[in-house]
């Protein structure tokens, strides 16, 4: 079995989350999921755990903190292409989320960030495939994009 990421995210209302995260074009797993938690299938090897918040809490002894108000963690998820790192990013916005900042272009890298209905973080990006073996600052110094 290779390895898998497991990303655990509180949520006030399990439905709405449910909702949303289908709507991103993602599966929920019946076999985890629960009236406190469903497991949303991202891909073969990451799955992240949507839970209320209070059943998040029996996780943990630290108070959990509001994703609305303050943020501790970003979930950055790679796409395919530039297209693709926008049509998840409006999909997003169509099932409930809203754009977190404005979306960054770095010539080898494109980002867009979007909040969940709790206010957790998504970070969609792609980035050419010769920068992500090079290295951002070689593939710039050879010419970047326009090589």
């Amino acid at each position: 079995m290779s390895t898998m990421v497991f990303v655990n995210l509180p949520v006030t209302d399990l439905d709405r989350a449910k909702a949303f995260y289908e709507g991103l074009g993602w599966s929920i797993n019946p076999l985890f999921t629960d009236e406190n938690a469903a497991c949303v299938v991202v891909s073969d090897t990451i799955a992240f755990m949507i839970l209320r918040r209070e059943y998040f809490q029996t996780f943990t002894s630290k108070p959990i903190g509001d994703p609305s108000t303050t943020a501790s963690v970003a979930v950055a998820i790679s796409r395919d292409s530039r297209e693709a790192v926008a049509e998840i990013a409006d999909a997003a916005v169509a099932s409930g989320g809203t754009r977190s900042r404005d979306a960054q272009d770095y010539g080898f890298m494109v980002q867009q960030q979007v909040e969940d209905p709790d206010g957790n973080i998504l970070e969609f990006l792609w980035m050419d495939p010769k920068a992500a073996e090079q290295g951002p600052e070689a593939f710039m110094a050879e010419g970047g994009a326009d090589s």
